[in-house]
């Protein structure tokens, strides 16, 4: 009639499993007794344990306000009295704000710092000790050295963790703009809304704290405002991908229809749908019409063969997977991943570790018939006047081909593969204007399917501009790469 409690589960995941069975094979169980289960997120625990239990998550607090909140909940009145220089609780604040700031990037993954770090307390309460040590040695009448505390700061105690270039230069733009003289002026923010508040008390400072939006835009970190709808949507896509993977598989979830049922009515969609396997006498007949020896030919080739392998697996995986659900076959690991996928709309492993990223099974199905239908009608009617290229698995090698092409054209003058390089021009076509190949003289190729991401295209000027405000991605006109 007791509770159980088992701590730091994701150190002993094969109990687990003996856990469970113990539990749902004890004839009678007091109706009081609990197991109370702690563990990190692992991708091995058992799913069947985590579906039949109510689930607690405890998230660290979020934002500018949550952050220095918990910072200044540290801080006692000793630390704030600690030094007598009127620069110290400034400083301290700043220092504060700066260890917020750096924690919050994380969230916007690439976009706030190329490699997520660890920052921690620990790298605040050291670059705290430097600042007091900094203070005690310089005096009132020497004042602070602002070159030793910017180096300090974003070269050595947050600076020591970066590893990044780009990321090194970032910190340390944040200690040339938000350290220095101009930090006591009564103009200096940190971003409009966000100032350095005045008060002797760390009650002050939580008041002040206090009274900051819960939500903060990205700007207050030096971002753009649509970096906030990469976050959100990965975030929301993270969320719902954890709901789903824990959801019970059972039939009342979709209109009384079995999960076995729907995968199998999906499974044969599918295979009504996924095209004929590419017959190797045909293609290689049909290459060496176009010149199989030609690097771009070369290049069709290896994708077909690539091409190949995802729809036989796919093939495969779906004839395997209708047997198992009939009882005719054994229901391997495998199989069993392709149905739980399938049924929630995703990629089974099988097929992704072969293929491409996509965020769902229908876009990523989709896109097995278009670039299917790419290579097909490039084998059948020749050598189309413009490219997919997003649509290829080995981009870089289809441009790499083209400088092959572009450098055989002009052997006779000498031209050499090593000394080619790639020009791309944006025309102002979109792909349904494209009646012929580029200029004969200039060679080349046409491209489609590029998008830009943060950033809009005027096609009047052909230039880059800012984007619509709420935009993410916008299309690319056609691009002509030459070499």
């Amino acid at each position: 009639g007791g509770w159980l409690l088992l701590q730091n589960c994701h150190l002993g995941l094969e109990f687990l499993n003996e856990l469970m069975d113990t539990i749902t094979t004890k004839e009678c169980v007091n109706e009081n007794f609990r197991t109370w289960i702690t563990t990190e997120a692992h991708p091995e625990f058992p799913i069947n344990l985590l579906q039949s239990s109510i689930k607690f998550t405890n998230e660290p607090p979020q934002g500018v306000k949550a952050g220095l909140k918990r910072t200044y909940s540290a801080v006692t009145q000793d630390l704030l009295g600690v030094s007598k220089m009127p620069q110290w609780k400034p400083l301290l604040y700043a220092v504060a704000f700066l260890h917020t700031t750096v924690q919050e990037r994380r969230k916007f993954g690439p976009l706030g710092w190329n490699i997520p770090y660890e920052f921690n307390q620990a790298d605040f309460a050291a670059s705290v000790q430097f600042l007091q040590n900094h203070l005690n040695d310089v005096g009132i009448k020497q004042g602070v050295n602002w070159s030793c505390v910017r180096y300090m700061l974003g070269e050595v105690q947050y600076g020591g963790r970066v590893t990044d270039e780009l990321d090194k230069a970032l910190l340390n733009t944040y200690a040339r703009v938000w350290f220095g003289e101009h930090m006591f002026s009564e103009n200096f923010c940190f971003y409009k809304g966000y100032v350095i508040p005045k008060g002797n008390t760390v009650e002050d400072y939580l008041q002040y704290i206090e009274q900051l939006p819960v939500i903060d835009t990205p700007e207050v970190f030096g971002l753009h405002p649509n970096a906030d709808i990469t976050y959100q949507t990965n975030l929301a896509n993270e969320t719902f991908s954890t709901i789903v993977s824990i959801q019970p598989k059972d039939s009342s979830t979709r209109g009384g229809e079995t999960q076995e049922a729907v995968v199998q009515h999906l499974a044969d969609e599918m295979l009504e749908k996924l095209p004929p396997d590419y017959n190797p006498h045909e293609v290689k007949a049909q290459l060496q019409r176009m010149g199989a020896f030609q690097p771009i030919n070369i290049f069709l080739r290896q994708e077909i063969d690539r091409m190949q392998l995802v729809i036989s697996r796919v093939r495969t995986t779906l004839t395997d997977l209708k047997l198992a659900i009939d009882g005719t076959i054994i229901m391997s690991e495998e199989l069993h991943d392709a149905l739980d996928n399938i049924y929630d709309a995703r990629i089974p492993k099988l097929w992704f570790r072969i293929s491409w990223e996509s965020t769902t099974l229908g876009f990523w199905f989709t896109e097995l018939l278009e670039r299917n239908q790419q290579f097909s009608s490039w084998l059948q009617d020749g050598r189309p006047n413009q490219f997919w290229m997003t649509g290829f698995f080995n981009p870089q090698g289809f441009l790499t081909a083209m400088r092959q092409e572009t450098t055989r054209m002009n052997l006779a003058k000498g031209w050499e593969l090593d000394s080619v390089v790639l020009y791309s021009e944006v025309t102002k076509m979109m792909k349904e204007d494209v009646v012929g190949p580029p200029p004969a003289d200039i060679g080349g190729v046409y491209i489609h399917g590029l998008f830009l991401e943060g950033a809009g295209w005027d096609r009047r000027n052909s230039k880059l501009i800012e984007s619509a405000p709420k935009v993410l991605f916008t299309s690319l006109p056609v691009v002509h790469v030459y070499a």
